[in-house]
């Protein structure tokens, strides 16, 4: 079969749906129990029937898997748990080949504390080149017992760890995972070399771990909660690192998205401009809950802060670090915060579904780009993982208070009746799949058209088909209370009940798409979305 047009020049990115792959997760091709790169390829034909049109993967370099892939000890080398780079150019190819596009992921704030560079820092001494592309500093203190500064981490615990000459170094994450210092040629150089080198091999964009937190205030002065600028979030010398990324990218034909968790509506939109990024995620829609008037608000505010520097938006309910969608959206409190999670928190997984199916049709609808993070497509819900098999570093981080992220990244059931649920054959999977997730299988609900995949299906199909849908205008219709309704084409309508009450539908020629069955009477059921011919 001969490969599909993908031209280099054309902004396929400003209306894509973008597949979240967590590779450790998705399928397992050699039976180890860790999903891998042979999985992946063995499932490719799956995600063009899917109907998306890329694949975000994310890290697949060598890595101790302190955090997941993010810990990264070499950027030009696939782990071998994974696959090897020979696979890896082999994946894009045969992607490309049906019509599917690659997205890599960097992590430019820091590395594992196995790279080289770390390493040879650490052997180096004080005051050595290989230390200054690091934060390393005396501590404060009679005898620098003490953190050369306050910093609050990322994940919970210290900023600063001590070595054996009393040095200390700065890991805003992990203690593996050391933050690089980008006021440092070398690492400049780096970076833009490791863009070229994955744009060389094919890929079509790069998504950009924790993007804000590069740069950092050169004294490292303290943090002061409300005292701007932040000494660590959003310095303003970033801006220039994505300029000169941008060039790369430009030269190349390559796409970037961000992870910019920001805020402040302005300094968001810096990240943008023409000669930055081309996308960032939309956080806010992602945390926010399932209430009418707070959805509203932040459609209108993502688009509002996108429109200023003509960028598309991106809107996505879950992905790798989030609770899963069914989940949250049965519970008390449906918004998600790092801060609130808890273990044992009720949730009504019926309620869950039935709003889970509704914010798929509002979020495919919505104008700009959408992610779609594995096994939500399947209505997979947070999986319980029991205290003595979690491996998230958030966990112990948080003394055991914060459950982690592992219960959305277990892996994928494939077959309702095979071992693993056709993860994988051979080793039980690295994280313990639920004894009730044969009814979440890929095979049962293919056959099912009234499942979660046939839903997404359907609606990702008509998406692509429709002209009114993907990026472009939007605008608001009247509707009753607790009702979103909003045009997309002159012929083209979304509706979403998020009242207690069915709702009447709006005059319309016919139904293209409903979440759920519609009643004979034609009334819009609570929690129900549907899109509408008019």
């Amino acid at each position: 079969m001969a490969a599909p047009d993908l031209p280099r020049t054309h902004d396929w990115w400003r209306s894509a749906a973008i597949y979240q792959v967590y590779p450790r997760s998705f399928a397992d091709g050699d039976g180890d129990g860790t999903g891998d790169l042979a999985g992946v390829r063995a499932r490719l034909p799956y995600l063009a029937e899917l109907g998306v049109d890329a694949i975000w993967f994310t890290p697949w370099y060598l890595s101790p898997l302190v955090d997941g892939g993010y810990d990264v000890a070499d950027y030009r080398t696939i782990d071998p748990a994974f696959g090897s780079l020979a696979e890896a150019e082999k994946l894009i190819a045969e992607a490309r080949d049906l019509g599917l596009r690659v997205i890599v992921d960097i992590v430019p704030n820091h590395v594992s504390d196995q790279h080289a560079w770390f390493r040879a820092a650490l052997a180096a001494g004080p005051g050595s080149p290989e230390r200054a592309r690091f934060h390393f500093r005396p501590g404060r203190g009679e005898n620098g017992e003490l953190p050369p500064n306050d910093w609050p981490s990322q994940f919970s615990g210290n900023t600063w760890t001590r070595v054996a000459d009393g040095e200390w170094y700065l890991h805003l994450f992990t203690p593996e995972q050391p933050d690089l210092n980008w006021s440092h040629p070398d690492v400049r150089r780096e970076h833009e070399d490791i863009l070229r080198f994955w744009f060389e091999r094919g890929v079509a964009g790069v998504r950009i771990d924790s993007a804000a937190l590069l740069t950092k205030d050169p004294d490292l002065r303290d943090f002061v909660e409300g005292v701007d600028p932040h000494p660590y979030i959003d310095q303003d010398e970033i801006h220039d690192v994505y300029r000169a990324w941008r060039a790369i990218a430009d030269a190349y034909g390559g796409v970037f998205v961000g992870e910019v968790w920001l805020p402040d509506s302005e300094r968001f939109a810096r990240y943008l401009r023409p000669d930055e990024l081309h996308t960032a995620f939309n956080f806010n829609f992602l945390s926010c809950p399932w209430e009418p008037d707070r959805l509203r608000r932040t459609i209108d505010d993502t688009l509002a802060e996108h429109a200023p520097v003509g960028a598309p938006a991106t809107w996505v309910l879950c992905n790798h670090d989030v609770t899963r969608t069914v989940t949250r959206y049965g519970r008390d409190d449906t918004g998600f915060d790092f801060a609130k999670k808890r273990f044992g928190t009720p949730t009504d997984l019926v309620l869950g579904t039935r709003r889970a199916r509704a914010a798929a049709l509002l979020t495919l609808a919505l104008p700009g780009s959408v992610y779609l993070y594995q096994g939500e497509e399947l209505g997979l819900p947070e999986a319980d993982i029991p205290r003595d098999r979690i491996q998230d570093p958030m966990h112990f981080r948080s003394e055991g208070v914060d459950p982690g992220r592992d219960g959305c990244r277990v892996p994928l059931p494939w077959e309702a009746d095979a071992p693993s649920y056709g993860f994988g054959a051979g080793t039980d999977p690295w994280l313990p799949q639920p004894a009730d997730w044969a009814r979440y299988a890929v095979d049962r609900q293919a056959a099912d058209p009234g499942s979660m995949l046939s839903l997404y299906r359907t609606a990702l199909e008509l998406r692509r088909t429709e002209a009114g849908l993907g990026d472009g205008p939007m605008g608001w219709l009247p509707s009753p209370d607790g009702v979103l309704a909003f045009a997309r084409a002159e012929d083209l309508l979304c509706v979403v009940n998020l009242s207690g009450e069915p709702v009447p539908l709006p005059p319309h020629a016919g139904v293209l798409l409903a979440s759920d069955e519609l009643p004979a009477d034609g009334a819009l059921p609570p929690d129900t979305a549907v899109w509408l011919r008019t």
